[in-house]
């Protein structure tokens, strides 16, 4: 029995988006303009020369490019050996579970709610509530901010005060930063999960607690990082096959992104190393007629959201050596698709995830142009290769 692997580049987005001026990003490309800087020497740091990524790319990563936005990337020209095309995304945002939600399926079908790039950015009755659940008598932050930054600028108050670091983004999202000893990593934890169910209600879409150790200086964000997003609103992907009695496998954010609704298994890791290393022993173990779904964040939360090129440059030349290694191994009958969520353009203004076409590369079922595609037909290709019910609104390219 054939098994699916969905692998998701956590914002390796690759340009094009139809409405991309929609969200202030028209231009934006984070595969095309990360060839363009590697090609012109902007990119030195910790690898040199053009983009190197010559396994995915023969798959039809260039081609994907080219196809999405017009760019021919500098460095990715080969022939293509696999299915490929790009996907657009119809649901009203740019971030984490719109993307995962629509690959898997299910578009979302309401306005996300935002916090207003003011500050502060948060209503007083909600400020009031996470002072009540933290036993605190105020927080810290309470503006659009990035995660390093934000943590640098008040790290010294929280220890002070033990008051939690709350910031948002362009994201619908909620977050708190809290030292893991000072402040207490399970009181953090707590404080999210029962915060979540207020924001939910009012269509945040996550409330994310980031914990760091450290002090002033020397802080680091640690890997208990936990997600509290609100549940899909329809089954999904993972759903359809838990129903039919198939295994599931979730590798690193897919049991947070999915309220772990269909995760048969969940496989987490320090970093995407250890992630690539549980993807690599489910090549091994998953079940016949399993559903492996797995999300990269370095990419994104590593590079992207700090613009470091040259950072996001070596991922994706570390992730590509790893996907060769995994490709040689698939098995007949074995699915692999390579597809991302959103963009993140390094080179782009600001923090935060940019509107972009994405990637879908695919591996084990011969070769051709899929052309463009929806984030849906995604799931619907899955499910036609896993011999799965169709459902959903997506239509298969397999």
């Amino acid at each position: 029995m054939t098994r699916a692997f969905l692998i998701v580049m956590d914002s390796v987005g690759c340009g094009g988006a139809p409405d991309a001026a929609d969200f202030g990003d028209a231009g934006a490309n984070t595969l095309g303009h990360i060839a363009e800087a590697c090609a012109e020497g902007r990119a030195e740091q910790g690898r040199s020369g053009p983009l190197h990524m010559p396994n995915l790319d023969a798959l039809g990563l260039g081609a994907a490019i080219e196809l999405a936005c017009g760019l021919k990337p500098p460095g990715l020209g080969a022939r293509p050996k696999g299915r490929w095309g790009t996907a657009t995304e119809v649901s009203r945002g740019k971030d984490t579970p719109s993307g995962h939600w629509e690959l898997a399926g299910v578009p979302v079908p309401w306005d996300w709610t935002y916090f207003p790039d003011t500050k502060p950015a948060f209503p007083p009755d909600l400020v009031a509530l996470v002072c009540k659940l933290a036993g605190t008598d105020g927080i810290l932050g309470n503006c659009h901010a990035s995660g390093v930054p934000i943590i640098a600028e008040h790290c010294e108050a929280h220890l002070k005060t033990g008051w939690p670091i709350c910031y948002t983004s362009a994201d619908s999202v909620f977050q708190i930063a809290a030292h893991e000893e000072a402040f207490g990593l399970e009181r953090l934890l707590k404080l999210c999960a029962d915060l979540a169910p207020h924001l939910h209600a009012m269509k945040v879409g996550r409330v994310i607690a980031r914990p760091f150790t450290g002090g002033v200086g020397n802080f680091k964000r640690t890997a208990n990082r936990r997600d509290f997003a609100i549940a899909p609103p329809a089954p999904t992907l993972l759903d359809w096959a838990h129903a039919a009695g198939r295994a599931t496998h979730a590798v690193g954010k897919i049991g947070d992104i999915f309220s772990m609704q269909g995760v048969g298994k969940l496989w987490k890791g320090k970093s995407d190393l250890d992630l690539f290393d549980h993807l690599d022993r489910l090549l091994i173990e998953a079940e016949p007629g399993s559903l492996t779904f797995a999300n990269f964040v370095e990419f994104d939360s590593l590079y992207g959201h700090l613009r470091d090129v040259a950072g996001y440059a070596r991922a994706l030349e570390w992730f590509d050596a790893r996907a060769g290694q995994f490709l040689a191994r698939l098995a007949p009958g074995d699915l692999a698709i390579f597809t991302a969520d959103h963009g993140n353009d390094p080179t782009w203004r600001g923090t935060e995830h940019t509107r972009e076409r994405v990637p879908v590369l695919c591996a084990g079922v011969g070769q051709g142009a899929i052309g463009h595609c929806g984030f849906v037909d995604v799931a619907a290709s899955v499910a036609a290769h896993l011999g799965l019910a169709a459902q959903g609104v997506g239509r298969s390219f397999l």
